[in-house]
């Protein structure tokens, strides 16, 4: 019997509760968000009709936490509830919960999520469904000669995977014999930490597999589709990076054999509701069931893209009862979408998670944007550090490739470490573009040289030559008098101005000299001049520059010392070095404040410490660049006002200093 849903809470946070939302909006369904403590100001929270605070701040204490999320269903009168994904999404006791409070949960039923919580059971169970199975042993409990032999029936090459869990823990890759005791040794540690359960099982590895995925939905009378496949083969530490359908791997038949052993996999699971069964797909054709994800899957938009359908509101529509429409069982593939994930994180020191403020994002136009933070949002330590998901359409994969390596290299994102030039040079990549990249691309290609900074050494400095312009502008901009003239404009020629940078790839001098009317007449950066340079335009935030003839435009930003620039080519973060060293004669006490948003990194001197003038007290890292804060005089450290790990922005206070000698204030 159908039951229309007129209030929806969501049980997730960032960019997929704002996803669910935009659908509920459309249909005429009102808003609940729940969030933690970091989570007060986000968009998400802002975009709900109503929103209940959970406390706490980690995962555990927030958004883990099912009762208090059933609690709030009640308290706001919401009648379903959407897990999302992570989290509770495939937790069958908050499934159950729901149930047991009369409210709707949108998504399978618990029986279900039990059976494909533990990867065992589910690969018991689709074998039994004629389900294509990766050949693999349970080994949970086993060790010494009883695991090795498990692993010669196996063979090697071999993978150790945990049984309940996802998201690449507890897995590792075992090659030969003498790594078997110690790779399980490690995925079993791993897998108790991550999910409280060590269960074990090894299965074949298959050497440059591809994962392919099929999207299924089932209805709660009798129907399951399939929805077409996503191929997510370019992945880092088994976490999916770039996800697309079609599947540049399938033909007809094999698209046809794959979504109709997915759909038995439904049938034989009863499924109602969004899932994704997951394959590996050999080299030679054949595929094997890798799981069941019992939800809504974070590429989700791709096949929306190329099916027309809003997968959001089918789950609602299944939700409230409703069998699934004919456009479901008749969806079609049409042209190509290309998903990128956006991350904070450091591609060059083993994709470590960044944090911060994300001080500007901004995508361009063409390319759907589904994304949990905006210009001023902070990214914590407590949650994924995802930043959006970036997708293209268009009618052929070579053109969708290209529509959003475009829209990455354009986008604005400023003030964090991310993986956007990596993303760029995948999408463009030989091997990516001919259809052939598999689960191993990124170890094959090294990811610290895909990351390095798109803008190459003579663009960088070219970027460093926009930003000194927009310095004089800016600086022009603020002056009390003479705002028309140039900085440092004289009557007769003098020294040309100078400003200096640091850079990723190191120092940059850039000297200048302008007219009274702006046009500059000199150029140089690190020694080499820039033949017949001409200014367009000249700003704080934007600089367009003619070099013999050739006009680029340049957008700039600065937070505190670092320029933010965005050109053609790409982006750059560059520190702007001191202009006038201080010497010391007008050094002031009190306060030290950051010079720009970042990270303390080290703390080098403690508080009540006696210090010379030009004493390092800290080091502020930020986009990889460290700036060392000083004692401007000799004294004492009054106060630090930061711990190491601390994120800052610019102008915070960090430290107090009292001069020898001065009274206390």
């Amino acid at each position: 019997m159908s039951q229309p849903i007129t209030k929806l809470l969501v049980a997730n946070r960032g960019e997929i509760a704002r996803r669910i939302f935009r659908t509920c909006t459309e249909m005429g369904i009102a808003t609940v968000a729940v969030f933690s403590e970091p989570d007060r100001n986000a968009p998400f929270v802002r975009e709900a009709d109503e929103a209940v605070a959970l406390g706490g701040a980690t995962p555990a204490e927030s958004y883990l936490r099912g009762d208090a999320i059933v609690a709030a269903a009640r308290r706001t009168g919401s009648d379903a509830v959407h897990p999302g994904y992570g989290f509770l999404a495939e937790n069958a006791a908050f499934a159950r919960a729901c149930g047991d409070a009369a409210i709707t949960f949108v998504g399978p039923t618990p029986d279900a999520i039990e059976a494909m919580g533990s990867k065992l059971q589910a690969k018991r169970r689709m074998e039994a469904a004629g389900v294509p199975v990766v050949p693999g042993r349970d080994v949970t409990g086993l060790d010494g000669a009883d695991l090795q032999a498990a692993a010669e029936r196996v063979g090697f090459p071999l993978l150790a995977k945990a049984s309940a869990g996802g998201g690449g823990k507890g897995m590792r890759i075992v090659r030969s014999p003498d790594e078997l005791q110690s790779a399980v040794a490690a995925a079993r540690r791993e897998a108790a930490g991550a999910f409280g359960d060590d269960a074990l099982m090894l299965e074949r590895y298959v050497e440059r597999g591809r994962h392919v995925e099929i999207q299924i939905f089932g209805d709660g009378h009798g129907n399951v589709v399939s929805l077409h496949e996503r191929d997510c083969s370019i992945q880092r530490r088994h976490q999916k990076v770039i996800e697309e359908s079609p599947s540049p791997a399938l033909s007809d038949d094999l698209r046809a054999r794959m979504s109709d052993a997915a759909v038995a996999a439904g049938e034989a699971l009863g499924y109602v509701n969004a899932g994704t069964v997951e394959f590996l797909l050999a080299p030679d054709g054949e595929f094997f069931f890798l799981e069941v994800n019992t939800r809504l899957q974070v590429e989700h938009p791709v096949t929306e893209l190329v099916t027309g359908l809003d997968l959001v509101r089918l789950q609602l529509m299944i939700a409230e009862g409703q069998p699934l429409p004919h456009e479901a069982g008749t969806a079609q593939l049409r042209g190509h979408a290309i998903e990128a994930r956006l991350y904070a994180e450091d591609p060059t020191a083993g994709f470590l998670p960044q944090t911060g403020r994300v001080t500007r994002f901004a995508v361009p136009d063409g390319v759907r944007v589904d994304a949990g933070v905006e210009s001023g949002s902070q990214i914590t330590v407590h949650y994924d550090p995802m930043i959006a998901k970036v997708i293209a359409h268009a009618p052929t994969r070579t053109e969708a490739a290209r529509l959003l390596s475009d829209a990455l290299r354009r986008t604005e994102v400023h003030g964090v470490a991310t993986n956007r030039d990596l993303l760029v040079r995948v999408l463009a990549h030989d091997e990516f573009l001919a259809g052939e990249a598999d689960t191993s691309f990124l170890e094959r290609h090294d990811p610290a040289r895909l990351s390095a900074p798109l803008p190459d050494t003579g663009d960088e400095a070219l970027h460093a030559a926009a930003a000194a312009l927009a310095g004089q502008a800016e600086r022009r901009a603020a002056a009390r008098a003479l705002r028309t003239f140039p900085s440092g404009w004289r009557n007769n020629p003098s020294q040309p101005q100078e400003t200096r940078f640091e850079g990723a790839r190191g120092s940059l001098d850039v000297q200048y000299e302008l007219e009274r009317d702006g046009n500059v007449i000199l150029l140089r950066v690190n020694d080499e001049e820039l033949p017949s340079p001409r200014l367009t335009t000249r700003r704080a935030d934007l600089v367009e520059l003619e070099i013999e003839g050739l006009r680029r435009s340049y957008r700039l930003r600065r937070d505190g010392a670092i320029w933010w620039i965005n050109g053609p080519e790409g982006q750059s973060a560059l520190r702007e070095l001191d202009r006038f060293p201080d010497t010391g004669g007008d050094a002031q006490t009190g306060s030290l404040t950051s010079p720009m948003p970042g990270t303390v990194v080290r703390l080098l001197t403690p508080a009540g410490a006696q210090v010379e003038r030009g004493a390092p007290l800290l080091v502020i890292e930020a986009m990889k660049m460290e700036h060392e804060i000083v004692a401007p005089v000799a004294g004492t450290v009054a106060n630090l006002h930061v711990e190491q790990g601390a994120q800052v922005d610019a102008g915070a206070v960090l430290a107090v200093i009292e001069e020898d000698g001065a009274s206390p204030s």
